[in-house]
């Protein structure tokens, strides 16, 4: 199995690239203990996600950890935010800088393009066959691309993060509209902070898919975890908190998926 997969009937696609916890034996074998609690996952969005399925929406979640390859970095590994301080494409080191693998166990050259075409190839073309069949039905279709992190992550940012950070490519990857929308019903709910194109401008799959001229929207939604889950081990869900976020994020897709077919019947 290399990803969890649901075709649905809306012009939207929930994308969850890092939410995989599986590590096969032999790459696991070469790594650290840093490793085992996998604490940079994007945990328990399927759950957190569940009603995605239920409006209609189509969505895809990884499988494999990100500790694996990094599905949400370009195969080339190029740096999306340069100057800054990124994970790459098979990761060295935790977001907290510890090593992810025994002294001279690192994947060469040859074993990041084994990993590419047995792990990273599968969810990308998975990914776009879905987005080629919501195009083809329906004219335009809203790619959602689901990801959470710790709120504090000294590493990348200072300070805490804003609960909602939405990214488009600095409005390169979606209509303007698309967003309008889409954050309109975060404000209007008021109870969580937000940011747009601010740290989180969107990864790999939002920049490469989001393809405002051919019909594909793309954008990224960062949460931090503190809105529905306890970011320290062993992460657990937190049911109350998500009871207050989840109606949120259901206005919001579903707000992404009506203006997409909206736009696609004009």
């Amino acid at each position: 199995m290399d990803f969890h997969f649901e075709a649905g009937t809306l012009p939207l696609l929930v994308s969850m690239p890092h939410v995989g916890t599986a590590i096969p034996d032999d790459i696991a074998a070469a790594m650290t203990p840093a490793a085992l609690p996998k604490a940079d996952t994007d945990w328990h969005l399927r759950e957190l996600y569940g009603f995605a399925r239920d409006i209609g929406a189509s969505t895809l979640a990884a499988h494999w950890s990100r500790y694996v390859i990094d599905l949400n970095r370009p195969a080339d590994n190029t740096n999306l935010y340069p100057g800054q301080d990124t994970t790459g494409l098979c990761p060295l080191d935790t977001f907290g800088r510890e090593p992810l693998y025994q002294p001279g166990r690192a994947p060469d050259d040859a074993e990041v393009r084994r990993r590419l075409a047995l792990y990273w190839q599968p969810y990308h073309e998975r990914l776009r066959a879905e987005l080629g069949r919501l195009l083809d039905r329906h004219g335009r279709v809203v790619l959602w691309e689901a990801h959470s992190i710790a709120s504090v992550v000294p590493r990348f940012f200072e300070g805490k993060l804003p609960d909602l950070n939405f990214g488009s490519a600095d409005g390169a990857s979606c209509d303007p509209a698309l967003m309008d929308v889409v954050t309109a019903a975060a404000r209007a709910d008021g109870r969580y902070t937000i940011a747009v194109n601010g740290r989180f401008k969107g990864g790999h799959i939002t920049r490469t898919h989001g393809r405002p001229g051919v019909g594909i929207h793309a954008l990224q939604l960062e949460m931090c975890q503190s809105t529905y889950m306890d970011e320290t081990a062993p992460f657990g869900y937190r049911p109350d908190l998500a009871a207050q976020v989840q109606p949120l994020l259901r206005r919001m897709l579903e707000a992404a998926a009506g203006w997409a077919g909206e736009r696609g019947a004009a």
